[in-house]
């Protein structure tokens, strides 16, 4: 008896003791319709992995400018979550503001961390004053999504004969509706960070901010406006929300879509029947694009903890989503590019050949440019100004693009901050 005795109080202890080795961290991540099904591929991974390590996730953001602004209020109340996912464009205020951490040290105490898949590109878009704050968890371009049995009743049955220019699309536009289309396109100019303003400018070769200049007031600003206006009106475009258009878009509902690759895999698992093609981004001129905006999310660290255990854990869980399987599961989930070598290279051997859908933006990758944020304080607040302005030209609220390109230019540029930095 006393020698069972002692078994099960050994037995207690012992199982106490990994009980009270049970590190838990909170994580945030937006956009549930696409990451959901991607962190319940990686979850039990890293369960396997770290089974001392109980992932507690957090409500979603709607978007990344609601990632961005839940953190900073998160800030205030000191309710930081561990590792938070921010758009690849919001990661610099969170530096500026203190509240993300270097993740220097904890590169450094890694042995050969570029094996992990890591390497000096994809790094930099995560990297501030000569450090390392965030890790790239996914990489997006725009693409075009095409219903290829909607698209036939407009003569076109082969993804070669798909438009090319923002003209032939317009073109397009007139045919599908000749046959009885109602809502022949949809282009994504309502998606996050007015990225679809930053591919036309791109697309032109010009960056949208120049230091703390808001270029739109220049020649390729007002290209970028007239472009979108004769796409709004040439296709008749519908002003609906851009869950909505997905949605209406996988029912086969529409001919013609304008989105970011992330999207692929949610089409994917929700689309009728018919034939999907992805195909290169439409430019402005023949010969296509000279860049576009990356898109995506990087992981950082945001933990207000000081226990050296719970940020030992918080870095596990954030170097395993962004190197290897689990930065393959991105690609094999949604539409997203893993930025990390050893899954491309590796573990996706020859999986974009067998989901070619998935390819198109894998083949635009020389186009990639920064997607950047506007500088200061009020760089969300500009963000809505010309979110706004856009809309208005959906809904034809304003038709002159010269006088709309002096006032927008004019009020986004009173938002940020001087030469001077006042």
């Amino acid at each position: 008896m006393k020698k069972l005795l002692t078994a099960i109080a050994c037995t207690f202890i012992a199982t106490s003791a990994v009980a009270d080795d049970k590190v838990t961290i909170e994580f945030a991540y937006p956009y549930s319709h696409l990451f959901d099904v991607t962190y319940e591929k990686i979850l039990p991974q890293f369960n396997k992995a770290h089974p001392n390590i109980d992932v507690k996730f957090r409500a979603t953001y709607e978007s990344y400018e609601d990632a961005s602004n839940t953190v900073l209020r998160e800030a205030v109340a000191n309710e930081l979550p561990d590792v938070t996912m921010q758009g690849l464009n919001r990661q610099a205020i969170l530096v500026d503001k203190g509240i993300a951490q270097s993740l220097e040290p904890f590169i450094a105490k890694e042995a050969n961390f570029a094996k992990d898949g890591y390497h000096q590109a994809m790094l930099d878009l995560g990297t501030f004053n000569n450090e390392v704050y965030g890790l790239p968890f996914s990489i997006s371009l725009p693409v075009g999504y095409y219903n290829m049995e909607v698209m036939a009743k407009a003569g076109i049955t082969d993804k070669d004969q798909l438009p090319k220019t923002w003209d032939e699309v317009i073109a397009t536009c007139g045919k599908l509706r000749d046959a009885g289309v109602k809502n022949p396109m949809f282009w994504g100019w309502n998606i996050t960070g007015n990225w679809f303003l930053q591919s036309l400018m791109w697309s032109q070769d010009k960056p949208t901010v120049n230091g703390v200049d808001f270029t739109l007031d220049e020649a390729e600003g007002l290209t970028a406006l007239n472009t979108m206006k004769s796409l709004f009106r040439g296709c008749d475009m519908q002003n609906i929300e851009w869950k909505a258009a997905l949605a209406s878009f996988s029912a086969g509902e529409i001919g013609m879509m304008y989105w970011s690759t992330s999207a692929v895999g949610a089409v994917e698992r929700s689309m009728g029947d018919f034939t999907l093609v992805t195909h290169e981004y439409p430019g402005i001129v023949a010969g296509g694009p000279l860049g576009l905006p990356a898109g995506g999310n990087s992981a950082m660290l945001t933990s207000t903890s000081t226990d050296p255990a719970v940020l030992d854990a918080s870095w596990k869980w954030l170097k395993f989503i962004t190197s290897g399987e689990g930065a393959a599961e991105v690609a094999r989930t949604t539409g997203y590019m893993p930025p990390n070598q050893a899954a491309n290279d590796i573990i996706l051997k020859g999986f974009y050949s067998k989901n070619p859908t998935k390819a198109t933006a894998v083949r635009q990758l020389p186009l990639l440019r920064e997607w950047q944020a506007y500088p200061g304080d009020n760089g969300l607040a500009a963000t809505q100004v010309i979110y706004d302005a856009i809309e208005g030209i959906v809904t034809g609220e304003y038709e002159d693009m010269q006088e709309l390109q002096k006032e927008l230019s004019e009020e986004v540029q009173d938002l940020l901050p001087t030469a001077a930095g006042s």
